[in-house]
């Protein structure tokens, strides 16, 4: 089976080398896709720089759209049998790739997420932020009977058939609640991993608020009685 990694970008131009350098490393990616949405700073032209090479696409938006409207993007133009998401912020690392791809390829599952409260290594920082999303991974657990441990993990891996007919419509971050709903509606094999992870704070360029946890809640609601 062949990999797409899908990376959403937005003003990174501090760390799209470096990522894309472990990504590269792995070598595990068939296809890199970059899904620049709207770049202000020097994103762009490092991009430039990389679209065309060792498998690498780069797709741009005009305007900043979120981080929903990438991933569907790059989602459409991916053909690998395989998608990873990975983010371009440093906060996972791709040496976790061969995990979370284990369960795929074994034919244990459909869809993997990367967990990051099953007891892999990880900076200690932002309890606040932490507490957030434990909190929305137990009302996914509630409303859709799962037993997921990290529901708002960027690291989810897919086939690409499981999503070819399921719609989505997420813009920004709610698109973690609406692909996990959709799927567990219809009845998806889902595996966690443990993944070792890295956040950056606030004042590092953390995108992620306490607006995007009412998204989250409003999509999980949604969802739960809206295809």
């Amino acid at each position: 089976m062949t990999l797409t990694v899908l990376i959403p970008i937005y003003n990174e131009e501090n760390t799209i080398r470096e990522i894309m350098k472990r990504v590269h490393a792995t070598q595990l990616a068939d296809e890199i896709i970059l899904v620049d949405d709207g770049s202000v700073d020097g994103t762009r032209a490092i991009l430039k720089e990389l679209d065309g090479k060792d498998g690498v696409r780069v797709i741009l938006h005009e305007h900043n759209q979120g981080k929903g409207a990438a991933v569907r993007t790059g989602i459409k133009a991916a053909t690998g049998d395989i998608l990873l998401i990975q983010d371009a912020d440093l906060e996972y690392d791709p040496r976790d790739y061969p995990k979370l791809l284990q369960p795929i390829e074994e034919g244990l599952a459909d869809v993997v997420y990367g967990s990051r409260f099953l007891g892999a290594p990880h900076r200690v920082a932002m309890f606040w932020h932490m507490l957030a999303n434990k909190l929305l991974t137990l009302m996914t657990n509630i409303l859709y009977d799962t037993i997921l441990t990290d529901m708002e993990t960027g690291y989810k891996v897919f086939k690409r058939e499981v999503i070819a007919d399921i719609p989505l419509h997420a813009k920004r971050f709610e698109f973690e609640p609406e692909f996990t709903a959709k799927i567990l509606k219809r009845g998806v094999r889902i595996f966690e991993v443990p993944i070792s992870f890295n956040p950056r704070d606030y004042d590092e360029g953390k995108k992620i608020g306490l607006s995007d946890a009412f998204e989250a809640v409003w999509a999980l609601l949604k969802y739960r009685f809206i295809d």
